[in-house]
């Protein structure tokens, strides 16, 4: 039997099992029992993650034949998610629901199916959030459109899945509960479009089209209820919010020839403008962190950070966030132009412990990749040996994130990349505190004397050779 047959014949047997379970039983109105299980091909660790919100619910592990199951004797209605770390996605639970979820790791999103009891309205959440990616896919070009072009895209765009999600509302009559997320995932999408058109298409035309927008283009806002709680960790509210808070803030421009003092000023608009919107706390709460932990991730702000921080402290009461937010703003002030590099350590190709700081003899630049991320791990490598061509000065490190000696090594003996010196992280947790290593594209340039030339740069930036002459 192939594989394929195989994984069809699990999810077959096991949608009957849960099928079979529930329909033959009548369930009491306080009885929450709740099934969810699958299978992940590819997997990229040994687990699966059930979350609500932020939270961690269980860590539910993988069989050897790569299948999870998890009975939950009380499980409240409402959205939760799952994780295979890097990536996650939504599920949706109505009461006695029991789900299970196929899952390709290398194709995440697109590989989700889902059955059993309540599969119909998850599979039309995923449908619709692929339709959406579809659409960002064709955005780009998009955004360059004179403003009744782009309306007219839009408009066409957002009635075309308003009619799936009505055909498949009246199909499947799903609760006012999932409705609330099935909605907010069609709505929010459409309004982050509209928030990024002003400042993207100036951005990349030249044209300030803000003054051209049509009277009511942003009257959408007028019906979101900003302080819907149920909304604090939903990714389409949180990310609509980032966008609209940009667009806001960026309405007044600071004067000034310094981007540093730009950025600054922006992100503290941000942070007044959400302090004057949001009347929930905990929503608040979560904008702010949101806006600060981003603000302090960006690569190129680092000399404002403490009159940043102290306007964020002013107006967030969220406390049990600060020592991480504190923990990176230290981090990142660790990491100034002119600072030693913290110290961390990596293992060589023949499995010994070194220190960073013995592997600095020359200029150096240190760039990242994992195992899960193959083709960047490709394209940073590709990039990286044409650099060494042109830079004989410099040397590069390259830093595998995983967790894996063995399967490191195996990968690097299928690639010749010579000029580059391959380590792996010893301990990923502590590179990643010490360097704030919050994306994979990050790339550092040292200076021969073990002191930081630039921490925060991107190996694909445009400009990023530049700064090696």
């Amino acid at each position: 039997m192939t594989p394929l047959l195989k994984k069809i014949l699990f999810i077959s047997i096991l949608a009957l099992f849960y099928t079979l379970f529930s329909c033959g039983k009548k369930f009491k109105d306080d009885n929450y029992v709740a099934y969810f299980g699958g299978e992940v091909t590819n997997p990229t660790n040994p687990y699966v993650l059930f979350c609500k919100d932020s939270e961690i619910v269980d860590t539910i592990p993988l069989s050897k034949e790569n299948t999870f199951f998890i009975k939950f004797d009380s499980l409240s209605p409402g959205l939760y998610s799952f994780k295979h770390e890097p990536e996650y996605q939504y599920i949706y639970f109505e009461k006695n629901d029991s789900l299970m979820v196929s899952i390709n790791s290398k194709d995440f999103d697109q590989s989700i199916v889902f059955s059993g009891r309540g599969e119909e309205k998850n599979n039309f959440l995923m449908e619709l959030y692929l339709k959406n990616e579809d659409d960002k896919s064709k955005l780009f070009g998009v955004l360059d459109y004179k403003i009744n072009d782009f309306s007219k895209n839009i408009d066409s765009s957002y009635k075309a899945k308003e009619k799936f999600y009505l055909t498949k509302k009246e199909q499947i009559n799903w609760s006012d509960g999932f409705d609330l997320y099935a909605k907010a995932t069609l709505d929010f999408y459409d309004y982050s479009k509209k928030e990024l058109y002003p400042m993207v298409h100036e951005m990349r035309t030249g044209e300030k089209i803000k003054q051209n927008l049509p009277h009511g283009f942003y009257d959408f806002r007028k019906k979101i209820d900003f302080n819907n709680t149920k909304f604090i960790n939903f990714s389409p509210f949180v990310k609509y919010l980032n966008h609209m808070l940009n667009n806001i803030a960026s309405d007044k421009k600071t004067v000034t020839t310094c981007e540093l003092d730009e950025s600054f000023e922006l992100n503290v608009r941000k942070l007044n403008i959400a302090d004057t919107l949001f009347k929930s706390k905990a929503i608040k709460n979560t904008i702010l962190n949101n806006i600060a932990f981003c603000y302090l991730l960006e690569d190129q702000n680092i000399s404002n950070n403490k009159k940043f921080l102290d306007k964020y402290y002013s107006i967030s009461s969220d406390k049990s966030q600060r020592n991480e937010i504190i923990k990176i703003g230290n981090a990142i002030q660790l990491l100034k132009i002119g600072n030693d590099l913290p110290e961390t350590k990596l293992y060589d190709q023949n499995d010994n412990l070194v220190s960073i700081g013995s592997l600095i003899k020359k200029k150096t630049v240190l760039f990242f990749w994992t195992e899960n991320l193959d083709s960047h791990m490709i394209a940073a490598h590709k990039k990286i040996l044409d650099l060494a061509k042109r830079h004989l000065d410099y040397q590069f490190i390259a830093i595998n994130v995983d967790e894996n000696q063995e399967k490191w090594k195996t990968l690097l003996s299928n690639y010749n990349f010579k000029n580059i010196k391959e380590y792996r992280a010893a301990n990923f947790d502590d590179l990643k505190d010490k360097w704030v290593i919050n994306k994979i594209h990050r790339t550092m340039i040292i200076n021969s004397n073990h002191t930081i030339n630039n921490a925060f740069v991107s190996l694909f930036d445009v400009n990023f050779e530049k700064q090696l002459n």
